[in-house]
């Protein structure tokens, strides 16, 4: 297929840029493994974590000529890059291609909206289950949406307490103390810094959800 022709494999370290904020984009890329961390500046020169990316996500914008936000490999990334250009040509000549970049879009939208929702809903607790659960699923199922998943889960964070509390709106100090409570009442085990141990996803998804009472 053409689209595997211009295909480069690109390997990018732990903490390195991708892209900055308004910087031209060279290439459009898939992530075939690991985890990007999209941000913005702030005016007082703080950054805010706007989204994640994950295997199978798109990293970049076609038809678009620079970057909206800064993006940074969260974990250590491969990426299979594809020349702006060419890949352009290739939309306009494919439909297939469009569809999928379509699908893709609607879902970065379904899940900007469930966001929303955890921000402006969810008590500290319920947030910092629902980031764990998403990286949790996400890492875990790596794109492929027909294994089943299974309900004993292992996987690396990827974010610093930090990073953590910047992307939930929380205090450092919050976080780490949601996180010893999640461990506490057995629905997370700690192994390392980073490493979250999920012995029973159902207990996870419970803690992540919203109480109306």
């Amino acid at each position: 297929m053409r689209l595997n022709a211009i295909a480069r494999h690109k390997r990018i370290a732990r903490g390195q840029i991708i892209f900055r904020c308004d910087e031209e984009l060279p290439y459009f890329a898939n992530v075939v493994s690991g985890v990007v961390k999209l941000s913005k500046a702030l005016g007082d020169s703080r950054q805010q974590i706007v989204g994640l990316q994950f295997p199978s996500d798109f990293l970049g914008r076609p038809f678009r000529d620079r970057s909206p936000h800064d993006a940074e490999a969260a974990t250590e990334l491969d990426l299979c890059t594809y020349p702006s250009g060419q890949f352009e040509c290739l939309i306009k000549e494919f439909p297939g291609i469009e569809h999928r970049l379509f699908e893709r879009t609607l879902d970065e939208l379904d899940a900007a909206r469930e966001w929303m929702l955890m921000l402006g809903r969810k008590s500290a607790r319920e947030k910092l289950a629902s980031l764990v659960l998403m990286i949790a699923k996400r890492t875990q199922t790596m794109g492929c949406s027909t294994r089943p998943m299974p309900e004993h889960l292992v996987c690396d964070l990827s974010l610093s307490r930090t990073a953590i509390a910047d992307f939930l709106g929380l205090t450092i100090e919050t976080v780490s103390r949601q996180f010893s409570a999640l461990k506490s009442d057995g629905i997370i085990a700690l192994p390392s810094h980073r490493e979250v141990v999920v012995p029973n996803l159902a207990r996870l998804e419970q803690a992540a959800e919203v109480d109306m009472g």
